[in-house]
């Protein structure tokens, strides 16, 4: 790319936001604005390379901008707006104009059709290349300052190696509490950082010994809360796992973190159906099959295994239908409806730990992704307060943000 530059851009943050923010930044830019990018590590990257479990959940194939920004439990309003600008669609667009295609799984998730991460690495790491981004890692900044001289580049980076002055910055750090200590120095509000996307430890006789399975479709709600979610859950050696676990944990992350993760979870492990329905179903059983054990057929696409525990919870394993009483009857179905379980802890899920908290979104105008306090200064990614569910979202806040704070820095 030709350099007529007039103007120069740091962007803070080797991940995801800062290369999609560097590299916009150019493009849109033609060139006008100089980028240098800092990351700290020896590796720029890193979180793309093993999200999704090494496949890269680009995004997520959500295209409505209202029924998308549902999926942020911190953000919601501000990224309506923003994903107006820059969408799902535009992220398929930018990929598969440089040659990676991605595909859609049937819960929504879009990955690379190589199911490789470093297909989207590659990509951004030559389109940086191609840009004209320059890259420098393993340097250690100590800190983001505004420049006093009235004449001169408006920001200070300091490093250990000497000093770089700056038009503007881009803050796409992630969750670095040491990111924030330099926003909060100049000025920011940062709400405090608490995990979100987590599992929940759970110590039940009713889950001992299913690890590894899954149930398809249940509710949780969390008691004396409106907080739910319905969808799969997995068994762990630990508890509890799957979607609608790591959906529940982010909406109800500063809940939790307040109660130091203790709280009491009802599960609905049928919710397709009544406490009414299940009585019919079960007289029904005991009418046509009466010499037949409960637990000896599975029901509502329930795994056999939990299905035979109900049971022995609820009357006992060797007990046939005509033998089951109806106190019975109702311990099974309160069982299957309102199981009551204690979450004593938190776990991580895998390696992909997501925080909620972040530069105070009021703060920031979206509609630049510029900071209210600090003409110059931008903001992309999870450095902001703003978390999604998983499936996608996170990554598609971070190219949403970045492209948007790109627009606004190339139009200066």
């Amino acid at each position: 790319m030709e350099e007529v530059q007039t103007k120069k851009l740091a962007v803070i943050g080797g991940g995801a936001a800062g290369f999609f923010g560097a590299i916009q930044t150019r493009i849109l830019s033609e060139g006008r604005i100089s980028v240098q990018l800092y990351e700290k590590s020896p590796n720029v990257l890193s979180k793309v390379k093993i999200s999704g479990g090494g496949r890269c959940n680009v995004t997520h194939s959500c295209f409505d901008p209202e029924e998308l920004s549902k999926r942020y439990p911190r953000g919601e309003k501000e990224l309506k707006r923003a994903f107006e600008i820059f969408q799902p669609k535009d992220t398929i667009r930018f990929f598969e104009s440089r040659g990676v295609k991605l595909k859609a799984e049937t819960d929504g998730r879009m990955f690379p059709v190589t199911d490789n991460s470093e297909t989207i690495i590659h990509c951004l790491l030559e389109e940086a290349k191609k840009s004209g981004v320059r890259i420098q890692t393993k340097i250690s900044i100590l800190g983001i300052y505004k420049n006093e001289d009235p004449n001169g580049k408006r920001f200070r980076i300091q490093t250990e190696e000497g000093e770089e002055y700056f038009d503007s910055v881009l803050v796409a750090s992630g969750s670095s509490r040491k990111v924030w200590g330099w926003l909060e120095n100049m000025g920011h509000s940062i709400e405090s950082p608490v995990p979100s996307l987590f599992t929940f430890e759970i110590s039940d006789p009713l889950l001992d010994g299913f690890q590894g399975l899954t149930v398809s479709d249940v509710e949780i709600i969390f008691k004396n809360s409106k907080l739910k979610q319905r969808g799969p859950i997995l068994f762990t050696h630990w508890g509890l796992s799957g979607p609608a676990v790591l959906k529940l944990s982010a909406w109800a992350a500063r809940e939790l973190f307040d109660s130091d993760y203790k709280a009491e979870l009802l599960v609905d492990w049928v919710p397709n159906h009544s406490r009414q329905e299940l009585r019919e179903i079960f007289l029904e059983k005991k009418k046509d099959s009466p010499s037949k054990k409960p637990g000896s057929r599975s029901e509502f696409d329930l795994p056999s295994r939990f299905w035979e525990r109900v049971w022995e919870k609820s009357c006992g394993a060797e007990k046939r239908w005509s033998e089951i009483s109806s106190k019975e009857l109702h311990q099974a179905e309160e069982i299957l409806k309102r199981t009551v379980l204690k979450v004593s802890g938190k776990g991580v899920f895998k390696d992909e730990f997501v925080t909620c908290g972040g530069v105070r979104r009021k703060e920031v105008d979206f509609s630049k992704m510029e900071s209210r306090l600090h003409s110059g200064l931008y903001f992309a990614g999870e450095v902001l307060d703003i978390d999604g569910i998983t499936g996608g979202f996170n990554f598609q806040n971070a190219w949403t943000t970045s492209y948007i704070a790109a627009k606004a820095l190339a139009a200066t």
